[in-house]
């Protein structure tokens, strides 16, 4: 399997969590944790995984910079649609919460991290 192949497949996975926090922002009655302020974590949590994700293909800070920023965007983006829906709330909270995630997808991205895509293109039999 190719390099390239990897990559392309790296981003469609990603692409797919993007789709997803759409789906489970946008829909009326989203899965929830059972303890107080656990859509915070929630939020924390789906950002910090999908920086991380996208960081692994990021070559520098100033790539991971730009990813964090366009994530922020969406986070940001996301909440004021919500605001639009009727059913679901507009939150501040929400977007601090997913800022943080992002900071901490970032932080425990390369070169802090491990670099799972290059672990995976390694496996896979490329070494590039």
């Amino acid at each position: 399997m190719s390099t390239r192949t990897i990559r392309l497949g790296w981003s469609l996975i990603g692409w797919f969590g993007v789709a997803l926090i759409l789906y489970l922002s946008i829909m009326p009655h989203p899965p929830e944790l059972d303890i107080e302020q656990g859509d915070k974590l929630q939020h924390l949590a789906a950002y910090a995984v999908l920086m991380g994700w996208w960081a692994q293909m990021g070559a520098s800070d100033r790539a991971n910079a730009r990813i964090a920023l366009i994530m922020l965007g969406l986070g940001i983006a996301i909440e004021f649609m919500q605001a639009g829906t009727g059913y679901r709330t507009f939150s501040v909270a929400d977007m601090v919460a997913d800022a943080l995630g992002i900071a901490l997808g970032w932080m425990l991205a390369p070169p802090r991290g491990p670099n799972l895509l290059r672990i995976a293109t390694t496996a896979l039999g490329t070494g590039r």
